[in-house]
C-alpha cells in the first residue's frame, strides 16, 4: 500500500506507456496472423476483451517493478522482468483465448498460437525497446557532455569487476570532470578486451609505454584511478604509485562501494594504502544491523579514531550521533567533515571534557544513547611520562566517568578503545589503560551477575596497535621528515609495531561491539584485533623513502634516536594470565577477563583521587603497582 501512495506523475506516465505498448503489441500481433477480411471479421471482438486485459496488463507490470524501475538503470534484472511480465501476460491470453472465448462465444480458437507467440515477442520488444533507447539517450548525453566539458583524460588500475562499477559511476553522472582512455588490468584473462567500450591496453607494467604512446599522439594522460583490486599485491599498487609520480600524473583510490556504503567517491592515494597486508574481510551487513537507526554517543570524536568511528556509525545508518569533545577546532572539523556526506543521522556535537563528571552524566541522560563508543583519551606515551596525573585523570578517571554515565542513562553497550600497550604495561599510557580496562571488565562482571531478567549494558575494551596516519603516529612524521628532506628518525634499528589502517580498526571495533550484544551475552569484555604481521620501523621508513621516488640512505637519512621512557622493543597482544580467545570472527580474538573486585577498583580509585590532588607521585606509583602487579616502572 505505501508503494502505491509514493507513485508519482513519472510512475503514471510508464504506466501509461505500457498500457499502450501492450494495446500495441495484442493489435499488431492480431493483424499479422490475421489479415484482410479475416482480420476485419475478428476485430470487433477484440476491441471486447483489450480494454480488460490492458488494465490486467498495468497490474501486471506494476507487480514485476516495470512501473517503479527508473529508464536510466535500465540492466538485465529489468529485462527479465519484462519477459516474466510479457509471459504472464501470454499466459492470460492463453487462459482468455482457450478457457473464455472457445468454448463460450466464438466456438473455435480466436487467437491461436501463432497469434499469441508473436504478441510475445512484440510484448518484450515494446516494453524493453523504449527503455533502452532512453537509456543510450542519457548515456551518450552524459559521454558528450563528459567530453566536452574538458575532462581529463584517465588511466584505470584494476580488475573488470572494479572497474565496471566505476564505469557506470562515470555513465550515471555520478564520477565527473575524468573520461577514462584505457585499463591497466593484473589479469591476463583482460588484456585485449574492452570493458563498457573502454579497451584493457595492458598489464600495471606497461603504465610508462602507455603514457608516453599518449603522449605522442597528443592526448596526455593525466590522471591515474586505482580501483580497491590495485591495491592487491600482485597488482603491484607501489610501482603505479611511483611510477605515476615521477610521470607527474595525479594518483587517486577508489573506496569499494562496499566499504562505502554509498556512490564511490574519489580519494588521493596515501603511502599508508600502500604499506600493509590486505585487510580482514569485514561483514558490512552485521555492522549495518547493529548501527542502523541506533543513537551513538562518540567520545574523543574528533580524535584520529573518534572522528573515524563517527563517519563509520553515520555511513552504517546510525539514527542520531552524539560528539562529544574538549577541543573546539577538532569539534569543529568533524562537524563540517560530516556534513558534507550524503546521510540523514541527526548529529549533534557537544563541547564537554570527560574529567567532567557531571556534565557528562548530564549529557547522556539527556541524549540517552543506544551505544557508547569512548575514544577520548591522552595517548601519547613520552608525554605521559612526564605527566602521570593527567593520564590518571583523563584515561582512568575519565573512564570511569563514561562507563558510569553510559550505564546511568540507560545504554546497551559501551565499546572502549583500548591498546595493546595494556598488556603487560611498562608505560604510563598502558598502565592507565589497563586499569580502565579492569573497571569496565569489573562492572561489567557486575552488570552481568545481577541482572535479575533485565538485559544488562554490555562494558567491553577493544585493543590493538598503532594506527597508520593517527595523531601522533610515526607516519604522518616520517612524512614530515621526508618532505623537509631527512634525516628520518627512528628509536631504534630493532624496534617493531603492529599496524592497522584507521578504517579497518574502527570497522573491526564495531564488529567486536556486535559480538559483545549477542543475546546470549559472550563471557568476553575484552576484545584484541588481529593486527597481522609486525613490522619493523626502520623497513617503515625505508619503505616510505622509497614511495615518494626517493632512495633511502642515499637521499634521505635515517638516524637512531634511541628508546624513548616508557617504549619497548617488541609489542604484545595477550598477557600471560589471559590466553586468547576465537571467537569467530575474522580479524577479531577475544581475551579471558581477569580484573580484581568492583570494590577493590573503588578503594583504589579513591586514593588515586587524593593522591593526584596532591601531587603525590610516590603514592600514585604505589596505588597502580598493586593493582596491575605486572607493571614495571622505572623509579624517577
Amino acid at each position: 500500500m505505501n508503494r502505491i501512495r509514493n507513485l508519482g506523475w513519472r510512475n503514471l506516465l510508464i504506466a501509461l506507456h505500457d498500457a499502450l505498448a501492450t494495446t500495441a503489441a495484442v493489435v499488431v500481433a492480431f493483424y499479422l496472423r490475421f489479415e484482410g477480411q479475416e482480420f476485419l471479421s475478428r476485430v470487433h471482438l477484440l476491441l471486447l476483451f483489450l480494454p480488460g486485459f490492458v488494465a490486467f496488463s498495468v497490474f501486471v507490470c506494476y507487480f514485476f517493478n516495470l512501473t517503479t524501475t527508473k529508464w536510466r538503470f535500465i540492466s538485465l534484472p529489468d529485462v527479465l522482468n519484462i519477459v516474466l511480465a510479457a509471459t504472464v501476460l501470454t499466459g492470460a491470453l492463453l487462459f482468455i483465448d482457450y478457457i473464455f472465448l472457445a468454448p463460450n462465444i466464438y466456438g473455435t480458437f480466436f487467437l491461436g498460437k501463432t497469434t499469441m507467440l508473436i504478441y510475445w515477442f512484440l510484448e518484450i520488444t515494446f516494453l524493453s525497446g523504449s527503455r533502452i533507447a532512453y537509456r543510450y539517450f542519457r548515456y551518450t548525453r552524459t559521454v558528450n557532455r563528459a567530453k566536452s566539458l574538458g575532462t581529463s583524460p584517465t588511466l584505470l588500475v584494476g580488475l573488470s569487476a572494479d572497474t565496471e562499477v566505476f564505469l557506470r559511476s562515470i555513465e550515471s553522472g555520478a564520477v565527473k570532470q575524468l573520461w577514462p582512455v584505457g585499463v591497466l588490468s593484473p589479469s591476463l584473462a583482460d588484456r585485449g578486451q574492452t570493458i563498457r567500450g573502454i579497451p584493457v591496453l595492458g598489464g600495471v607494467d606497461d603504465l610508462i609505454e602507455i603514457v608516453d604512446d599518449f603522449a605522442k599522439r597528443e592526448k596526455p594522460i593525466q590522471r591515474i584511478v586505482m580501483t580497491p583490486s590495485a591495491f592487491h599485491p600482485e597488482s603491484h599498487p607501489e610501482s603505479v604509485l611511483v611510477h605515476g609520480r615521477k610521470l607527474g600524473l595525479k594518483v587517486s583510490r577508489l573506496p569499494s562501494l562496499e566499504e562505502s556504503r554509498e556512490m564511490p567517491r574519489l580519494a588521493p592515494v596515501a603511502v599508508e594504502d600502500l604499506l600493509l597486508r590486505p585487510s580482514e574481510k569485514i561483514d558490512y551487513e552485521r555492522l549495518e544491523m547493529l548501527i542502523k537507526n541506533k543513537s551513538v554517543v562518540v567520545t574523543g570524536g574528533g580524535g584520529s579514531i573518534g572522528s573515524e568511528i563517527c563517519e563509520r556509525v553515520v555511513t552504517f545508518g546510525a539514527g542520531r550521533l552524539l560528539i562529544v569533545e574538549n577541543s573546539e577546532p577538532a569539534l569543529y572539523a568533524i562537524m563540517e567533515a560530516l556534513a558534507l556526506k550524503t546521510q540523514t543521522a541527526v548529529i549533534e556535537g557537544r563541547i564537554a571534557d570527560i574529567r567532567d563528571r557531571e556534565r557528562l552524566l548530564r549529557l547522556l541522560n539527556e541524549f540517552k544513547p543506544d551505544i557508547v563508543f569512548h575514544a577520548a583519551a591522552l595517548k601519547h606515551v613520552p608525554i605521559l611520562e612526564r605527566d602521570w596525573s593527567e593520564g590518571v585523570k583523563t584515561n582512568i578517571f575519565g573512564s570511569v566517568n563514561v562507563a558510569d554515565a553510559a550505564l546511568a542513562s540507560g545504554a546497551e553497550a559501551m565499546v572502549m578503545i583500548s591498546t595493546d600497550k595494556a598488556i603487560e604495561p611498562v608505560s604510563m599510557l598502558g598502565l592507565t589503560k589497563r586499569f580502565a580496562e579492569m573497571y569496565c571488565q569489573a562492572l561489567d562482571r557486575q552488570l552481568s551477575q545481577s541482572g535479575g531478567g533485565k538485559i544488562p549494558m554490555r562494558l567491553i575494551s577493544v585493543r590493538f596497535g598503532n594506527v597508520l596516519a593517527s595523531n601522533g603516529s610515526v607516519v604522518p612524521k616520517f612524512k614530515a621528515q621526508i618532505e623537509a628532506g631527512g634525516p628520518v628518525t627512528v628509536t631504534h634499528p630493532d624496534m617493531v609495531r603492529y599496524f592497522m589502517t584507521i578504517r579497518e580498526a574502527c570497522d573491526l571495533v564495531i564488529t567486536a561491539a556486535s559480538h559483545a550484544m549477542m543475546p546470549n551475552r559472550p563471557d568476553v569484555s575484552v576484545y584484541v584485533l588481529n593486527m597481522g604481521q609486525p613490522v619493523k620501523i626502520v623497513d617503515l621508513a625505508e619503505r616510505m623513502i622509497r614511495l615518494s621516488g626517493l632512495q633511502p640512505h642515499h637521499d634521505i637519512e635515517i638516524i637512531f634516536s634511541g628508546i624513548r621512557p616508557g617504549e619497548r622493543l617488541n609489542e604484545i597482544l595477550f598477557a600471560n594470565e589471559e590466553p586468547a580467545i576465537e571467537i569467530g570472527l575474522s580479524g577479531v580474538l577475544a581475551a579471558k577477563p581477569n580484573e580484581p573486585p568492583m570494590e577493590m577498583l573503588h578503594k583504589w580509585i579513591a586514593v588515586l583521587t587524593e593522591a593526584v590532588a596532591n601531587e603525590d607521585k610516590s603514592t600514585i606509583r604505589s596505588v597502580l603497582k598493586e593493582a596491575v602487579p605486572e607493571f614495571r616502572l622505572k623509579a624517577g
